[in-house]
């Protein structure tokens, strides 16, 4: 395995030489990690590789909703770095192993830190860039620099003069939701400490097994057991050790940590293979080209810098979820509380399914398609070790956050879509399984066809139902492909269960109860329980498989173009109380949640093609910017970026997993896949500017299109597609409408 790391490095260095040599700029000059890290977008700003276990960033130490992430743009001070974060969830959970250097200059203490060391900082003193995150903490003196490789994370702190430097190893802090059960440190010599950390939070059951080495030998040490001075090894719900120091001015120590989930040999053996030695520069360098690599796959050409800035950052993003689960070993900490092993596989966690069925994972079947085999392995190692799919999983754990069951989709589009190297069989028994349980009102659904509104206080149940019934569509197309018959009648049949909650008297999607009467007291732009982080208006059109059926039941085209008017023109008055998730507002539309990112390509079904593309542009230019506050909701784990890069590409994917893509208005003069079965795909766009928003003519490898789609297998095949632009809009016949039948 190490050899095999260090061939890999061996070939990012000299892919990049060459394009240093070709001055080329790198990609990762574009990415600013700060973009999400004010306003909603909850990100963080700190050092990791794609998809890694590490996330070190920092921690501004005061909790609340701004700083769910650890990280708040426009806060003063930072409290340390911790090793584990979220990006963009809403949820508080994580931070663990907070390291933070110190020294005599400063001795203040506040109550809103839980009285922690701290020091206040300047964006001016403040970079970061991919695998890279730099800051002056202004109170001491004193330079922090983070990098990270997949496991391990590493610091370089460069001191002053001083004969009381301190480094801070605090394994009973937490923030938010996350609350420590059991730590445990041990000094095993004067530049190794040992030690795990035991937490509960969002994720009932979380462990992480560190190992750290410093460069330099400390002097002493204290350690702190539920704030008590005590001897090592220590173990209690709260431990710390603060390790002494003289330093010499610019004097540079280097920590690094090695983690696992599963043992402390585990965190060792991620510093064996992952950073041997202390060479900062170099594991900075090779995150950094691991970055490059990856943001290699697409290649976007245009004349506006900023809008290109955008586009990697948010390339960048949509690779920081899911992350490694599994040390180096294979071994992992399970959803069922035991130690698990992949061996032919990366086993991963943190999925935010609810989000990330819609595009994030159809991005990952274009540009990473090896990686999402592991994926789907993981979501089948949960499966194996639960007895049921994930719904939301985080650190070997089932959240039970959000609803419905998307690891399916996920598959499903998996499988259609030719990803290798995992158990069919099992996967569609581990589909149909979780789709036959009684818990999560399945009872309700599977009997009444619905679930049921309940007087009492209601948890989602139209967005369940909604929701439900998407996952049972997409089971029935696989069980179709896998010749099961029976199971294809019963599932497609459940598919249509969105009916039975549509009303025709209000022509919503309305709370029913087990009685069969709709909610009375109806009001379809409130926020209520009956709807999942959302309302009536944004989750009427959650009918993806079936949009034909949707257009029928609202009264034909003409109707249905004119409530999709309404969508985006329905503006929130001045004194309705939007809750925080609803962001990103036109009209109705919230661009900021999940359930309408599809919302804007609907008028393709109705061969109005033109109002998609204006409306796909204007959420382009107004939704997303480069700066702290440039994402107008929660990140979501790559579903706002992934939105991103697919919409300005030309293409979305408004059922996630029928393997087709709907066009909406490309961004970019030009943009390159360099795609992992050695092909290209090539997007052109012709008479591309601010005003030429239409879509005149599309060309698909020289031959006219008389569609308004795209399927993978022609992307994944390599070629090239064209549009010509204009600034009027185009009509196109009633062959061109994008039909929810086609399968490919």
């Amino acid at each position: 395995m190490k050899h095999g790391l260090l061939y890999i490095v061996f070939l990012a260095l000299i892919y990049n030489c060459g394009r240093y040599e070709s001055g080329h700029v790198q990609l990762t000059n574009y990415v600013n990690p700060f973009i999400g890290t004010d306003g909603p977008g909850n990100t963080y700003p700190g050092a990791t590789v794609p998809y890694g276990m590490v996330q070190l960033s920092p921690d501004i130490g005061i909790p609340g909703w701004d700083r769910i992430a650890g990280y708040y743009y426009k806060d003063s001070i930072i409290s340390g770095f911790s090793h584990l974060h979220l990006t963009g969830t809403g949820a508080g959970d994580l931070y663990d192993i907070l390291v933070m250097p110190t020294n005599s200059r400063f001795v203040n203490r506040i109550k809103d830190n839980n009285f922690m060391p701290f020091s206040s900082f300047s964006h001016e003193k403040e970079k970061a860039f991919p695998g890279y995150y730099a800051v002056d903490l202004l109170d001491f003196g004193i330079k922090a620099e983070l990098t990270a490789t997949a496991r391990t994370g590493i610091h370089k702190y460069t001191f002053p003069k001083d004969n009381a430097s301190q480094i801070h190893i605090d394994l009973g802090y937490a923030l938010n939701w996350d609350a420590p059960t059991k730590t445990y440190i041990k000094v095993v010599d004067n530049t190794t400490i040992e030690g795990y950390r035991k937490s509960t939070g969002w994720a009932k059951d979380q462990r992480a097994y560190f190992v750290i080495k410093l460069s330099k030998p400390f002097e002493s040490y204290q350690i702190y057991k539920n704030d008590s001075l005590t001897t090592s090894p220590a173990e209690a719900v709260k431990t710390k050790i603060v390790l002494n120091y003289k330093t010499t001015d610019n004097e540079e120590i280097i920590l690094k940590t090695g983690l696992s989930t599963a043992t402390i040999k585990g965190a060792y053996k991620s510093l064996q293979v992952e950073a041997p030695d202390f060479n900062f520069e170099k594991y900075k360098e090779r995150a950094n080209n691991l970055w490059e690599k990856e943001l290699q796959k697409i290649e976007v050409t245009t004349a506006d810098e900023n809008k290109k800035k955008v586009f990697y950052s948010m390339m960048y993003q949509s690779m920081l979820a899911p992350t490694l689960l599994s040390d180096c070993y294979g071994d992992y900490k399970g959803a069922d509380g035991k130690i698990h092993n992949a061996q032919v596989f990366d086993r991963y966690d943190t999925f935010s399914l609810w989000d990330t069925y819609r595009a994030a994972h159809p991005l990952y079947t274009i540009l990473h398609p090896k990686r999402v085999s592991s994926m789907i392995n993981s979501l089948l190692a949960h499966y194996k070790e639960t007895g049921l799919l994930p719904v939301w999983s985080l650190q070997g754990n089932e959240t039970n956050m959000m609803i419905a069951n998307h690891a399916i989709p996920v598959i499903v589009d998996a499988y259609f879509k030719g990803i290798k190297n995992f158990d069919v069989e099992l996967a569609y028994k581990a589909c149909k399984e979780s789709s036959m349980v009684d818990s999560r009102q399945y009872d309700s659904y599977k009997t009444l066809g619905y679930v049921p509104a309940d007087e009492s206080g209601d948890n989602w149940s139209v967005s369940k139902t909604m929701e439900y019934a998407y996952d049972d569509w997409c089971l029935a197309q696989f069980a179709k492909a896998l010749n099961k018959g029976t199971d294809y009648k019963y599932f497609i049949k459940r598919s249509e269960n969105w009916r039975n909650v549509y009303d025709s008297k209000s022509n919503f999607m309305r709370p029913k109860f087990k009685n069969g009467q709709f909610l009375k007291e109806f009001v379809p732009k409130d926020y209520t329980p009956y709807f999942c982080e959302s309302n009536a208006w944004q989750y009427f059109w959650s009918v993806p498989q079936n949009i034909e059926g949707l257009i029928k039941v609202v009264g034909g085209k003409d109707a249905f173009e004119k409530k999709l008017d309404s969508m985006f023109t329905l503006k929130p008055l001045p004194e309705d109380k939007l809750p925080i998730f609803s962001t990103g507002m036109i009209g109705q539309y919230a661009h900021g949640n999940e359930p309408s990112h599809h919302v804007a390509y609907l008028y393709n079904y109705i061969n109005k093609p033109w109002k998609t593309q204006k409306l796909v542009r204007e959420i382009l230019e107004t939704q997303y910017k480069n700066e702290p506050n440039g994402h107008c909701g929660n990140e979501d784990c790559g579903q706002m970026s992934s939105w991103y890069i697919l919409s300005s590409l030309g293409f979305y994917p408004v059922n996630p997993a029928q393997s087709i893509y709907s066009f909406g208005a490309p961004m970019f003069d030009n943009a390159t896949l360099n795609l992992e079965n050695n092909k290209t795909f090539v997007i052109k766009t012709k008479n591309n500017s601010k005003d030429n928003i239409y879509i005149q003519s599309i060309e698909l490898n020289g031959e006219k299109m008389n569609r308004n789609y795209i399927t993978h297998n022609e992307i994944m095949q390599g070629g090239t597609l064209i549009f010509t632009m204009g600034n009027v809009p185009k009509s196109n016949n009633n062959s061109m409408a994008l039909s929810s039948k086609i399968y490919n």
